[in-house]
């Protein structure tokens, strides 16, 4: 019995390692700063979205262009970003109406934003991103590094409610560790909306925006394309904010089912989701007490509690975490159901709509 303990027990053991050397890593300096076009598609506004606009506009970096693109000028960021606008007037910020359609209207903004760009490396990050000063920098050098085709980042969520808390907190201790775990296991092809740069000759060479247009994980696919097509995904040293607005734990549940629907039909299909399992590290040590094994439990539970502390408070640096940390039990076997779950079903809610999906992560008209 005890050998069925061994993949998640190793697992963990990995999880710890890959947090350990993650803390090691520094933040090269760029050789060359390219100009940027940051392209930021939005819907609606946080009450801390200007926040999130001033932490791009305020990076010390030479020339750089930030384009915001809204489905109509009703949009609560329209005021906002025009407010940006007049107080960084000696910044290049546009404000653009999405003409082009496409199931994913995100990916439709990205097209009409890459119209617009002046500049041939791009930054594309989700409208709730909050960025570190010194995010252009880096990202500038790490893109340099040998074939590295694009630069993604991990992230830390922020959330005024106890369900989008609950959330938060499963992104910086479970989350964080499996994509730090990912490049350990051989898995290459990841990329996330809080960080995708790259050069517009390697979005050509997948064919555009317009490939991901049909797709409802545009950013796992460009990052899949750009991959398969020779270059590399390199995971920066910067971590980026974002927010999370679950108000109600119906809510919550439901953007978590997305992102496992999401996950299930995008990264390698039903065989790559029942993989996951291995991940759940409070589910095998409560299984192993019950079985008569205290002593796996106890070591499984260790490894997972020190790997939720490294990834959360050390890398992320997530304070919140030490005021959240005693709910983990409890999410953990609540990202268990989640899970179970998105093994049924091809339904997810997404801004404001409810969308079915091809096997393929296709978006079904």
């Amino acid at each position: 019995m005890e050998w069925l303990f061994l993949i998640p027990l190793g697992y963990q053991f990995v999880a710890l390692i890959a947090c350990i050397k993650r803390m090691f890593q520094t933040r090269p300096q760029p050789e060359a700063m390219p100009p940027i076009s940051i392209l930021k598609p939005v819907r609606g506004a946080d009450p801390l979205f200007y926040s999130v606009v001033c932490s791009h506009a305020q990076q010390d970096y030479p020339h750089f262009e930030l384009l915001f693109a809204v489905s109509d000028m009703d949009d609560p960021a329209v005021p906002i970003i025009q407010r940006a606008i007049a107080e960084f007037p000696n910044r290049r910020i546009r404000l653009i109406i999405r003409n082009t359609q496409t199931p994913n209207p995100k990916v439709g903004a990205l097209i009409d934003l890459e119209k617009e760009a002046l500049y041939d490396v791009f930054l594309v990050n989700d409208g709730d991103i909050r960025v570190p000063q010194g995010y252009l920098k880096t990202l500038a050098a790490e893109l340099e590094q040998p074939n590295t085709g694009l630069v993604t980042a991990l992230y830390r969520a922020r959330a005024e409610h106890l369900p989008g808390q609950v959330e938060a907190l499963g992104v910086s201790t479970d989350f964080a560790p499996s994509t730090l775990v990912a490049p350990f296991v051989g898995v290459t092809e990841f990329a996330m909306g809080s960080t995708l740069f790259f050069r517009r000759s390697d979005l050509n060479a997948i064919g555009g925006f317009a490939a991901l247009g049909d797709y409802l994980a545009d950013d796992y696919q460009l990052g899949r394309l750009i991959t398969r097509a020779g270059k590399r995904t390199h995971l920066s040293a910067c971590i980026v904010e974002t927010s999370l607005g679950a108000q109600t734990w119906r809510d919550a549940w439901e953007h978590q089912l997305r992102w496992a629907r999401t996950i299930r039909v995008s990264r390698g299909g039903v065989l790559g989701y029942l993989g996951l399992p291995v991940t759940f590290g409070t589910l095998w040590a409560l299984v192993a007490f019950l079985t008569g094994h205290p002593y796996i439990g106890f070591t499984i539970f260790a490894l997972r509690f020190n790997v939720a502390v490294l990834a959360g408070l050390m890398i992320l640096e997530d304070r919140n975490v030490v005021f959240r940390l005693s709910l983990m039990p409890l999410r953990d076997m609540a990202g268990v159901a989640i899970w179970f779950a998105g093994l049924f079903g091809n339904t997810v809610e997404w801004g404001g709509r409810r969308l079915t999906l091809h096997p393929d992560g296709r978006i079904r008209d």
